[in-house]
């Protein structure tokens, strides 16, 4: 299943749902809780990744800006969540 087709499941079980935008390939899937909507789920190394090459920052710049921008913005209930991996860790190589 593709993205946009993974991106269109989540929106027929949670219409409330936002996404992140620009952030498309970081989508990695939905959290389900029960008794709550699902929500976006991205991960978080990839959404940094994704800011060092597309907008050409440096790792601490990706990383401070997805944290501040990103990570930190609440838009209410429908808010994505971004998976935190210890097992990966982002390095500016």
């Amino acid at each position: 299943m593709s993205t946009k087709e993974n991106m269109d499941e989540l929106a027929e079980l949670n219409p409330e749902a936002l996404v992140a935008d620009g952030f498309s390939e970081a989508y990695i899937g939905y959290a389900a809780q029960f008794n709550a909507p699902p929500l976006a789920v991205y991960d978080s190394d990839k959404c940094v990744k994704i800011l060092m090459e597309r907008d050409g920052m440096d790792f601490d710049e990706a990383l401070e800006f997805f944290e501040f921008n990103v990570l930190g913005a609440y838009m209410g209930k429908g808010t994505p969540m971004f998976l935190v991996s210890r097992d990966q860790a982002v390095s500016d190589e």
